[in-house]
């Protein structure tokens, strides 16, 4: 497997998570990649296509964390996240980005446990659109949201199985009646496909009233689908909801094929080396590549030494980053 520690907290945060696979009893062949802030400034070079092309050959790939501290100019805004990650997400075609949340005792969301699941590799993300005029009064920016009935049809079915497989609602989220097209395109979509799936009770919000509802009641979700855009907004949000983006994993799927796991936390410049990194959502990201890799015992192991974890330590004073690992590890 690779592994990519990229910047700040990240290089941390996936060592305590491949220390923690070890503890599970699980023997990993990694090969560390220099990508990320470092590297661009050193060389200019984001991902190189050999870089893609021995990634591609990877079983899987764990990664850290990637971005510039917040007002660095030498690296202009969204360079290592398109050049990075979302070409990443583009050429090994991980079109499902599962994130799951199990609400912290004592957070908001207290009892929620749902998981989202984004479009990974369409909508507004794919990159369509351009600028006429640029630094002129006339200047014009288009910004187009792709969407393909292969792409939307993959994940919505993405999502039935894994609601199939949790024994819960699927709940489409999107904002059909202002997205006349792309918001067609998903809803007939998703009816299409519950035809096949007449045990999974379904549903429907926009975007917009979603976010109340994951406020208000979010122990009322068993698993969401949506496209890219309203993903990424969303599951910031669950992880506020839940007791912080320090718990918050995620996995960047093609089921049998090459896969990414990541916190979806950044790379936290501000507290990088100072040992306060919160590693739970490295080590539960790292959890769900265990069981993409085939080691669905291991993986469930440390999914219930995190859970233990947090059930008994969410009020307590703070640890390290180092403290956390070992008592998870202790778990095991």
């Amino acid at each position: 497997m690779a592994v990519i520690g990229g910047d700040g907290i990240g290089p941390e945060v996936t060592q305590i998570a491949l220390d923690v696979v070890a503890a599970a009893g699980v023997s990993l062949d990694t090969t560390p990649y220099d990508l990320g802030a470092d590297r661009y400034r050193r060389t200019g070079d984001v991902l190189s296509d050999s870089d893609v092309a021995e990634l591609r050959r990877a079983d899987a790939i764990l990664l850290g964390a990637v971005g510039p501290p917040v007002g660095d100019a030498s690296i202009p805004i969204g360079t290592l996240e398109r050049g990075l990650l979302l070409r990443l997400r583009f050429e090994l075609d991980l079109f499902a980005n599962v994130r799951p949340f199990r609400a912290v005792p004592g957070s908001i969301g207290e009892g929620a446990d749902f998981v989202v699941v984004r479009e990974n590799t369409e909508g507004a993300y794919a990159g369509e659109g351009g600028l006429l005029r640029k630094g002129t009064r006339h200047e014009i920016a288009t910004q187009g949201s792709v969407n393909t009935r292969m792409g939307v049809e993959r994940c919505v079915r993405f999502g039935f199985d894994l609601a199939r497989q949790r024994g819960t609602t699927l709940t489409l989220v999107h904002k059909s009646n202002v997205l006349t097209y792309s918001g067609d395109l998903w809803r007939r979509t998703f009816g299409d496909v519950a035809a096949e799936y007449p045990d999974i009770p379904t549903d429907y919000q926009h975007v917009d009233a979603a976010c109340i509802y994951m406020v208000e009641r979010p122990g009322g979700y068993g698993v969401i689908v949506t496209d890219n855009l309203f993903g990424d907004i969303l599951t910031d949000l669950a992880g506020a909801v839940c007791g912080g983006i320090g718990f918050a994993a995620s996995a960047n799927l093609h089921p049998g094929q090459t896969s990414l796991f990541e916190p979806v936390h950044g790379a936290a410049h501000d507290i990088a080396g100072k040992g306060i990194a919160n590693p739970l959502a490295a080590i539960t990201s790292a959890a769900m590549m265990l069981e993409h890799l085939g080691e669905p015992d291991a993986a469930a192991r440390i999914h219930k030494a995190v859970s233990d974890f947090v059930d008994h330590n969410s009020q307590s004073a703070p640890l390290s980053t180092a403290e956390v690992g070992k008592a998870i590890a202790e778990r095991l």
